[in-house]
């Protein structure tokens, strides 16, 4: 019996040990991860511990120095260039290399391989839209014109592959040891797909929407409720600004023909309404010490690791510091001992839908003009974790990949559509940044966005000369009035992009009037400007906040311009707040909590501070007013998209017995005041459940502002409930997941002041200390010191490495 029980208890030892050593599914195998010498213990370690005074690094021809001060941000002292970007490479691999290959995997369509099936949809749409196939034309355009860049991204790729291959299993990231896989090479392929990764992260489009609505609105209703140019407009450029030019002629055929049917597949998905960037400088006179000033804070999805990683890059001849992409060259928002730069996306319509007419099933030719072209074929083979790969044909024509077929999110409609987009062309962004971070002046500056093409941004500009400019940068297509707006026949030759807008053409203005330049995601110019300009999601409230402010402040400090990057008056809710209380009228409940609340409401400032309850209860009765206003619009059965709340608020307030506000399937006449009250009851109802299970209303509380791990089932690597104010249409824009990803201010006088700071930390690793420590300076509107840092200042240095 003994020997019996013996071998019982061997027996369900070794089945225990097999268990925790290999993969369940999805679930990765237990005993690697508890392995005291191997699993996540290891990683639990700060960098500063782990700090080596000497490193080997090939390939470099003299010795680099690398200073890290106290917050972990490392500061690469190198003799050349390429010893430079060999060295970032590897710095940057050391502290975010899963973030890195995380985002080129997602970019590339690859995320089935780590997760499994449930991605398979995901990496299908990232695929077709081709974001891959868009790295490799630009790869083959630098190796085909610029084999000076090529040198230094493949310097980068190198420097990162070398940290790759001295990596232990021990000091594995630990997301590589949860989901199970391992690093693979890095190279210069990947660091142009991950610049493809935010064009696709930064661009939308509602092409499928707008030709719907133009088939139920028709084309007057569809410009009434849709209108190209808001009644106040404040552009980017300067309103007054004269035009130097002689425009490229754009012909419009004489009689346009859209697609006739109403389109059901689903859209892609959109950037959130309200979430940008703004930028902005102003010019000395404005300013108290005579200098000019920069901020920029892009506003992006809140993540860790952070989207950013602070870093400077110094040679002998020039030093640079700011904000990089871990996975790119340089730096991207920053300064050095000249200029200052930062940027916001631009929301120029950039890619175009069209209907493709292939001429049998096998798709092997497509109709244009009078002939048959034939169709190139990408196989795209989808590895998914834990089953066969899964195989998608994608067929590609003159115009582009066609993403919606019959056999992917077409609802069975047998409709073919193919995407037209500036990132499948041949381009050299990266060359901008590398230029950008080594110019001296306004021409060096314009000289560097030359190469840029895509995602198209607003590159703001100052200088220790005096100079302040703002340019509208992006490969433009030359378009007819109205072109983009709508799907359009690929078969037909008029509808084709006619060239594009020569860089010299782009909006830009170099030391306004005015004394100031701004962007903030809204209309680039004025209707003055002579090309078409569209976009569905430009911004209406935060430019109007910017400007006024600029206009109106003198003697302009450092503080006043952090103080105005964490502004938080809610301009929308100053516009639409007394609107929606004139339409409440003598409004009656049995609630008893509805006067409270309308009390509250009317003694707010209209400051999103993070203890303020007005914003709040505005921010419900808004959006539900609007929901109620717009729930039989959108109930159409195919994709429509609603007008923007700017729009909506300009109709309450000017057209309150437009037919808009009347419910169709009622036999009453319904006007604005109707859904005031209707959004005032939903208020009621919201705010008793949320009182009863939460209590506090406070603005914070209420929008649990969450900065999510890159895989949002991580849930204790993110920072949930950060105690912070602001919202979506406000300077400070931080929502519930999006907001400032990035904050400077630079003042450029004699000796640069530079400040900085991001929602995360300089570590990708969640057991250090660097992971997420500048969450909390982000959140109060804090900053670090970001000044420039000489070799040998010994002043806050937390360790030294020579990579030799």
């Amino acid at each position: 019996m003994k020997y019996f029980s013996f071998f019982l208890v061997l027996a369900i030892t070794i089945a225990l040990a097999v268990i925790v050593s290999i993969p369940l599914g999805q679930i990765p195998p237990i005993a690697p991860l508890l392995d005291p010498y191997h699993g996540f213990w290891q990683n639990t370690q700060s960098e500063d511990q782990l700090a080596q005074e000497e490193i080997k690094l090939e390939n470099l021809s003299a010795p680099v120095e690398v200073v890290f001060d106290e917050n972990l941000i490392p500061h690469i002292f190198a003799q050349n260039e390429l010893d430079l970007y060999r060295a970032q490479g590897y710095v940057t691999a050391q502290h975010r290399l899963w973030q890195m290959e995380f985002q080129t995997m997602a970019a590339a369509g690859r995320i089935s391989e780590i997760v499994g099936p449930i991605a398979i949809e995901l990496d299908r749409m990232t695929r077709r839209k081709g974001l891959a196939f868009g790295a490799e034309v630009g790869l083959k355009y630098i190796q085909e014109n610029d084999p000076e860049t090529l040198k230094l991204v493949e310097a980068y790729s190198d420097g990162v592959n070398q940290y790759i291959s001295q990596l232990s299993d021990a000091r594995l990231p630990v997301e590589y040891k949860i989901l199970n896989y391992r690093p693979e090479p890095w190279s210069a392929y990947k660091s142009l797909l991950l610049l493809k990764y935010m064009s696709d992260m930064l661009v939308g489009d509602r092409d499928l929407e707008y030709t719907n609505l133009r088939q139920i609105l028709g084309e007057a209703g569809l410009n009434k409720l849709f209108p190209d140019f808001p009644r106040e407009n404040d552009p980017i450029i300067e309103a007054e600004k004269t035009w130097n030019f002689t425009p490229i002629p754009v012909s419009k055929p004489d009689t346009v023909k859209y697609p006739d049917e109403k389109l059901i597949m689903s859209p892609l998905t959109q950037p959130v309404e309200g979430t940008g960037s703004n930028n902005w400088a102003v010019a000395g006179r404005k300013t108290k010490n005579g200098n000019p000033i920069l901020a920029n804070d892009p506003h992006l999805s809140l993540n860790l690791p952070s989207l950013w990683y602070s870093m400077q890059l110094s040679t002998p001849t020039y030093s640079v510091k700011g904000a990089t992409l871990p996975g790119a060259l340089g730096i991207i928002s920053g300064f050095n001992q000249d200029i200052a730069w930062g940027v916001t996306n631009a929301t120029k319509d950039a890619r175009d839908w069209y209907k493709i007419t292939f001429q049998d099933d096998t798709r092997k030719a497509y109709k244009f003009g009078n002939e048959w072209r034939p169709s190139d074929f990408r196989i795209e083979e989808i590895k998914v974790k834990g089953q066969a790969a899964f195989i998608d044909t994608v067929v590609y024509t003159h115009h582009g990949p066609v993403v919606y077929d019959q056999t992917f999110r077409s609802d069975r409609q047998d409709v073919n559509f193919a995407l037209k987009w500036t990132v499948h062309m041949g381009s050299n962004e990266q060359k901008t940044f590398i230029s950008m971070n080594k110019a001296k002046n306004h021409a060096d500056y314009n000289e560097a966005l030359d190469y840029y093409t895509s995602p198209a941004q607003n590159f703001v500009f100052a200088s220790k000369s005096g100079d302040i400019g703002m340019r509208i940068q992006g490969k433009f297509p030359l378009k007819w009035p109205g072109q983009g707006k709508f799907f359009m026949d690929g078969a037909d030759p008029s509808m084709e992009w006619q060239g594009f807008i020569p860089n010299d053409h782009n909006p830009a203005t170099l030391n306004p009037e005015r004394g100031f330049v701004s962007s903030a995601n809204q209309h680039p110019v004025d209707p003055s400007y002579p090309y078409y300009v569209f976009d569905n999601s430009y911004e209406h409230y935060r430019n109007r906040r910017l400007n006024r402010r600029l206009r109106e402040l003198t003697q302009i400090t450092v503080e006043e311009m952090k103080e105005l990057q964490f502004d938080d008056y809610n301009l929308q809710a100053a516009e639409a707040l007394p609107v929606l209380i004139k339409l409440l009228g003598t409004y009656k409940s049995d609630s008893p909590e509805a006067d409270k609340y309308l009390q509250e409401l009317k003694s707010w400032d209209f400051a999103a501070s993070p203890n303020q309850k007005g914003q709040t209860l505005y921010s419900i009765w808004s959006s539900e007013t609007f929901e109620s206003i717009w729930r039989e619009f959108v109930d159409q059965g195919v994709p429509v998209v609603r007008p923007n709340t700017y729009q909506t608020v300009e109709l309450m307030s000017r057209s309150s017995s437009d037919p808009v506000f009347d419910i169709k399937s009622t036999t009453q006449v319904e006007t604005a005041d109707y859904h005031a009250r209707a959004g005032f009851d939903s208020l009621l109802v919201t705010m008793k459940k949320w009182e009863m299970e939460e209590g506090d209303y406070s603005w914070a509380n209420f929008k649990k502002t969450t900065i999510q791990h890159l895989v949002p089932n991580f849930g204790p690597f993110s920072a949930v409930n950060i105690y912070t104010g602001g919202g979506s249409g406000m300077l400070n824009a931080t929502g519930s997941r999006h907001g400032a990803s990035w904050r400077m201010v630079v003042e450029l006088g004699s000796e640069i002041q530079a400040f900085g700071i991001y929602p995360g930390g300089q570590s990708g690793n969640p057991g250090s200390k660097f992971y997420s420590n500048f969450i909390p300076i982000w959140a109060n509107g804090e900053y670090l010191n970001f000044n420039l840092r000489a070799l040998e200042n010994q002043e806050g240095v937390l360790f030294k490495t020579i990579l030799k």
